[in-house]
């Protein structure tokens, strides 16, 4: 019998940012509509000849009744239904003209990002989610021995940088200096209002109620299962399609991807490429940051090919 071919539907979606950079935009879909009831972000089905943007300007502009004066990209989420393939092209509003409103009858809400998790959402809305409630920059910490040097620089990194997303990367520490360290860097990272996640063993959020754990490439194609509750972030790090899906599969929240570009403390690794990162993310189906040899000045490109947005020791640990 022949295989059934499944239709392919492309979706612009809008992560709607306020001012302040904490709420979003989301709008309930009415309940005439196959999973009516459900909240989503605001968007709607490209016509052929459009692309991302321009569906998006349309969509928003028929729905919203705003229109986008500056947009990025942010996540592109593939997804699988029993009779159709949705791709949802999802960009990120950084400043539109008009109040939005519900013009086709739709209820529409501000909600805090902190609250976004008590909404129901499609299943293929889930990833976004996680892009949303995520900053574009994610610091890993370098090897300081001197704890008062670490502090410092983690200091620097919160508030002068503004970042928000924190890796405890320590491995010449034992365990006990990585458990009073990851103290100390917690109590940090709460004054600035930014996630920590400790670089380890996930039992060690047993003893340091961090935001999460982030996985070594060896330690995720060891496990067969999520090793930390779903109410804590799991990162990983990864470097081919294959850790990719490992990481699928376990239920990682988001991953590093690397190395993409030369680096000083790798200078023969075999690099990746913008093009190949790009193939990579197009199907990762999680927030990607990119790693290896990344700057700020590598931040826009980044999320021009599909990135969450750039991981990074030395251009944020100075």
């Amino acid at each position: 019998m022949k295989a059934m071919v499944k239709r392919r539907v492309h979706v612009a979606a809008a992560a709607i940012i306020s001012d302040d950079k904490k709420k979003v935009l989301i709008a309930r879909r009415p309940s005439s509509f196959d999973q009516g009831g459900l909240w989503e972000f605001p968007g709607g089905k490209l016509a052929p000849y459009e692309t991302g943007l321009e569906g998006l300007k349309r969509e928003l502009h028929e729905e919203l009744g705003i229109e986008i004066s500056r947009a990025q990209p942010l996540i592109r989420v593939h997804h699988e239904y029993p009779d159709k393939h949705i791709l949802l092209d999802v960009w990120q509003v950084h400043a539109f003209s008009g109040e939005p409103f519900g013009r086709e009858g739709q209820a529409v809400r501000w909600v805090p990002m902190d609250e976004l998790s008590g909404y129901a959402f499609p299943a293929a809305n889930l990833p976004i989610l996680r892009a949303v409630m995520l900053p574009a920059e994610y610091l890993i910490t370098a090897e300081e021995e001197d704890d008062e040097v670490f502090h410092q620089r983690l200091t620097r990194a919160l508030e002068e940088d503004g970042v928000r997303l924190v890796q405890l990367r320590a491995k010449i520490l034992d365990g006990e200096q990585y458990l009073a360290r990851a103290r100390r860097a917690l109590s940090l990272c709460r004054e600035y209002g930014a996630r920590l996640l400790l670089n380890g063993d996930p039992a060690l959020l047993e003893q340091v109620d961090a935001d999460g754990a982030h996985l070594t490439s060896e330690r995720l194609v060891q496990l067969d299962r999520r090793p930390i509750p779903a109410g804590k972030w799991l990162g990983a790090s990864t470097h081919s399609a294959e850790q990719l899906d490992k990481a699928a599969v376990l239920g990682c929240d988001l991953v590093t991807l690397s190395p993409l570009a030369p680096t000083p403390s790798h200078p023969d690794a075999v690099l990746m490429g913008w093009h190949d990162f790009q193939q990579h993310v197009e199907h990762a189906g999680m927030p990607v940051f990119a790693l290896g040899g990344m700057t700020r000045q590598h931040a826009n490109r980044a999320r021009a090919v599909g990135a969450q947005g750039i991981a990074s020791i030395r251009d944020f640990w100075r």
